[in-house]
């Protein structure tokens, strides 16, 4: 069940653990007092390694690498990584039976707070929507390839699956608009909730389990894997959840020196894009796990770029969609950006999205 706040009430206790590594190519240091302590004559912990906490999957350690090495030519200081599992990593339910929001964010976010960790970085598509206290979303980097990827037996695209197909996907979203897909192609598929790390769901293809699995182009990349897939999915046909491809780096508003460092990663364009997309996902009062869709880009007519945010939220079976797109000026702040998701939000509502999405956030 969602919490107002975003948070899994179970995302706390002996599950999560807690380890230190090298951060990729970047200098590191051990763990133990020095690491989480300032030395003598630097009691501002000035000289010591910056800890960045991660999940321990081999995508969250791959992109936290890279934000890492970035981190070190800006600072100037070793990074090191800090590993924690999450309720989310370690429960073998649906994200939809536990709540998507929140379950792979909230143990990283405590770390932050108790001094633990001095940054995090999440996959953006993992934050709630509502800010927290006492953490500051420091950079959104420059934005990876928000589409969904199909990774099939075969080298099949979607439209030559055999009929019958079974296709396995954990997001409610893309069961909604795969099936719908399906359906304009006069096919006939089973989406099959999966859960796992990359390499369980490409797993489940190569073993014969499943004839396709569907991920995001993003993190195949990130971990050198994009060859795999056998299509990439047109935003036309499947919008990507809100923030897909962005990464969210996060600290302690207590430490604005940090925050203005990590700021430099900040890519304005992607901030407004991702603005407006949550934004929506708020508005229309959706969890993270919910069946809605977003993808912010821009469009040009020769002269003049404008903003075009589309939405779409559905029932899993494919049946019923609504899909809708508002087009303004590029948002020249966040709170313009948010103006451009909740207006798209309140015409979806008015079309039926909301008793489409199931279980709304309070």
């Amino acid at each position: 069940m969602n919490t107002p706040t975003g948070r899994e009430p179970n995302d706390h206790g002996p599950d999560q653990t807690r380890s230190t590594g090298p951060a990729g190519s970047a200098a590191a240091t051990g763990g133990g007092p020095a690491a989480g302590a300032g030395r003598a004559g630097d009691p501002l912990g000035f000289g010591r390694a910056l800890r960045l906490g991660t999940r321990r999957s081999k995508l969250a350690m791959a992109q936290s690498g890279t934000v890492a090495a970035r981190v070190t030519e800006i600072t100037g200081r070793p990074v090191e990584l800090v590993e924690i599992t999450t309720y989310g990593d370690v429960s073998k339910e649906s994200l939809a039976q536990i709540g998507g929001t929140g379950v792979f964010v909230s143990a990283l976010r405590d770390a932050l707070l108790s001094g633990e960790i001095d940054f995090a970085v999440h996959s953006l598509k993992d934050l709630p929507t509502a800010a927290p206290q006492g953490l500051v979303l420091a950079a959104i980097p420059d934005r990876e390839d928000p589409r969904d990827a199909l990774v099939a037996r075969d080298g099949l695209t979607f439209g030559s699956l055999p009929p019958g197909a079974k296709v396995g996907t954990g997001s409610p979203r893309r069961m909604a608009q795969l099936n719908a897909w399906a359906r304009s192609h006069r096919l006939v598929i089973e989406t099959v909730p999966i859960r796992g790390n990359v390499d369980t769901r490409i797993g489940y293809v190569t073993s014969g389990k499943l004839d396709a699995v569907v991920l995001a182009a993003a993190g195949l990349n990130r971990i050198g894997r994009l060859a795999e897939a056998s299509e990439l999915i047109d935003a036309d046909v499947v919008l990507p959840a809100p923030g897909q491809g962005a990464l969210a780096v996060e600290c302690a508003a207590s430490n604005p020196e940090l925050a203005a460092q990590l700021g430099e990663l900040d890519d304005p364009f992607t901030r407004v894009a991702v603005t407006a997309e949550r934004s929506l996902l708020a508005a229309l009062e959706a969890g993270c796990s919910a069946p809605v869709g977003a993808l912010a880009d821009l469009v040009a007519d020769g002269q003049n770029s404008e903003l075009r945010l589309r939405g779409v939220v559905g029932t899993t079976d494919g049946n019923t969609l609504v899909q809708m797109s508002i087009t303004g000026p590029v948002p020249a702040s966040d709170d313009e950006a948010r103006s451009l998701g909740r207006e798209l939000a309140v015409q979806m509502l008015a079309k039926g999205a909301a008793g489409l999405m199931g279980e709304r956030t309070p």
